[in-house]
């Protein structure tokens, strides 16, 4: 009998809504450089570092354009986006209010604890903002453009990742400086960030092809497809959840579809070869987008913990279940007419202790609990299987609530499972295929217990439906079903409408259509409807809230159109102080 071993997968979702203006082509927010120097920048490093450890990237295809965008704006001097142009200006004593505004509103904007406190000089200029904001508006006046140019520096050396502080002189020489940074100092940070973000995609692609790692992808605009496709399957794990007052999206499969599609073309054209598999924006799933995704050539599909349970209870939700090791730890497969997909279930309980709880621990006790509970998971497995377990989470917005920004965890966690006697990191794509060459060389039909290479194969379970759901809650509460909510969607299925009737004339040229679509694509994607709700912090609603309203604005000045009243007013209005500022949520 073969010793049973314990498969992890660990699969980091990375992911930016658009933040560009699709006609000026101007940034908005600054989080995706910011996160490209700071997290895609460490998150590489560690895996570079660790060559025997395995990893699954999700790179959501919105996110590689912003990247590839930023390069390029390096490369032709023509910096788009504010924040960052202002790092290298020149002379920041003849700012106009609103630059002045905007350096003052950004560049506080951390966590304070872990990447403000820990600096005295950046800490001072905290304490002196804070001081002014007492005098009055008028007291800002007394901020000179040292003052200006010190506090974008920092700003900017926070947001480094702990590889980049740890690697590089620059770095090292601004941080130890600390005050009266020059011009020519700030142009040099400038130039590293250009380096550094221009260098993201060849290294993950670099690591793709060596095999340590897998990259999926997500629909383009990361949209909930389910709900472009039914609003109603909402109601599968929310029953009797109000909706929008439009029954259904317009022309919502073929517009999921579109997205589902251009991510392929997207990681064809970036990495040499068509995705195996994706998580769905969200971990959104329902029965008729799994056959989409199958349909469109996908092996493998991830959703979250509650998305099994509903499905294995059915639609009724009575049905009894027994402990989680007894089912959770196993691909699921759906079979449709001529096509099947595998499914993997994330372990909500782990995912969510790296997400919230780790980063309040030292980074080796944080790494001792998660291997003890695997190994726990791995005692506890039925006799002669090898348990595969989905760890799925946020790849970006976690580690600036941890020391250093995850460093001592995530290089102590890789070792850990490099050094591990039975627990094997693994990819999705590289536990079906080992799984399914020894299923063909046995002329097995299922996925049977057995050892192939270092992989220990699970009895693969099949579903006979999937009830739709996220990985938040196993619902869509996040995203719809509320009053502001779904007002959010009856606005942009209204400019559906009309760009279905504007599509169908001639009024506008080709260009012009294929501009208007790639809005509205923009305009599809979840982020919008994430934020919407009072249990968010009032200016992260206000941020996503207004840049919802000029996107569909936006669309409607390309189709032609009046811009309608009601999207000069705010939709929602955020109150709340959760976890990660609102970033992450909890799955349970």
């Amino acid at each position: 009998m073969p010793e049973k071993n314990l498969n992890l997968i660990l699969c980091w979702h990375m992911h930016q809504p658009d933040y560009r203006h699709q006609t000026t082509g101007q940034f908005t927010l600054p989080w995706t450089y910011l996160h490209a120097i700071k997290d895609y920048s460490d998150m590489a490093f560690h895996l570079e570092s660790h060559p025997d450890a395995r990893a699954v990237f999700n790179f959501v295809p919105v996110l590689l354009d912003q990247l590839e965008d930023y390069s390029r704006q390096f490369d032709d001097g023509d910096v788009r986006d504010p924040l960052l142009a202002l790092l290298a200006a020149e002379n920041l004593d003849t700012l106009t209010p609103d630059q002045h505004k905007l350096v003052l509103d950004s560049c506080f904007r951390s966590n304070h604890t872990k990447m403000i406190a820990p600096y005295p000089s950046y800490k001072h200029l905290h304490d002196l903002f804070v001081f002014l904001q007492g005098q009055g508006e008028g007291g800002y006046a007394y901020l000179s453009g040292q003052y200006l140019g010190d506090l974008l520096t920092w700003y900017h050396l926070v947001w480094c990742g702990e590889s980049v502080r740890r690697g590089n002189d620059l770095v090292v020489r601004l941080m130890s400086k600390g005050v009266h940074f020059t011009p020519a100092e700030r142009r040099q940070l400038f130039d590293l960030i250009g380096k550094i973000i221009r260098d993201l995609i060849p290294r993950y692609r670099h690591l793709a092809q060596n095999g340590q790692i897998e990259l999926s992808t997500t629909p383009e605009y990361h949209p909930i497809v389910p709900l472009l496709i039914d609003f109603k399957v909402a109601r599968e794990s929310m029953h009797g959840a109000a909706l929008p007052i439009t029954p259904s999206y317009p022309g919502g499969v073929r517009r999921a579809t579109a997205h589902l599609e251009s991510a392929i073309a997207s990681h064809r054209e970036r990495f040499g070869m068509p995705p195996q598999g994706l998580w769905p924006a969200e971990g959104g799933v329902s029965h008729a987008a799994a056959l989409m995704f199958a349909q469109n050539g996908m092996h493998w599909m991830a959703s979250g913990e509650q998305v099994l349970v509903n499905s294995l209870r059915g639609l009724d939700g009575h049905g009894h279940l027994p402990d989680r090791n007894s089912y959770l730890y196993r691909p699921y497969r759906l079979v449709f007419e001529g096509r099947e997909i595998s499914c993997f279930f994330r372990d909500d309980r782990l995912s969510d202790m790296i997400g919230f709880e780790y980063a309040k621990w030292f980074g080796k006790d944080a790494v001792n609990h998660f291997i003890l509970a695997l190994e726990e998971i791995w005692r506890n497995s039925p006799n002669n299987e090898s348990p595969v377990v989905s760890v799925i989470l946020d790849g970006e917005n976690a580690w600036e609530y941890y020391p250093y920004n995850g460093y001592y965890f995530l290089s102590e966690l890789y070792e850990a499972l490099e050094n591990h006697p039975y627990i094997r990191s693994t990819t999705f794509k590289d536990y079906l295929d080992a799984c399914a060459g020894h299923a063909e060389q046995q002329g097995e039909l299922e996925f049977e217990p057995h050892l192939s290479g270092n992989i220990g194969c699970q009895v693969a379970g099949q579903l006979d439906y999937l009830v739709a759901g996220s990985w938040v809650y196993g619902t869509f509460s996040t995203w719809i079903g509320s009053l502001e909510k779904n007002h959010a969607w009856d606005m942009l299925c209204s400019v559906k409408h009309s760009f279905d009737l504007v599509m169908a004339g001639n009024s506008l040229n080709e260009d012009e259509k294929a501009l208007a679509t790639k809005q509205l694509a923009v305009c599809e994607g979840s982020d919008w409807f994430w934020w919407f709700g009072d249990y968010n912090p009032s200016h992260s609603v206000e941020s996503f809230d207004k840049l919802y309203r000029e996107n569909l604005s936006n669309l409607y000045h390309l189709l032609k159109l009046p811009v309608p009243e009601e999207l000069g007013q705010p939709i929602s209005h955020g109150s709340g102080h959760p976890e990660s500022g609102g970033a992450m949520r909890r799955a349970t």
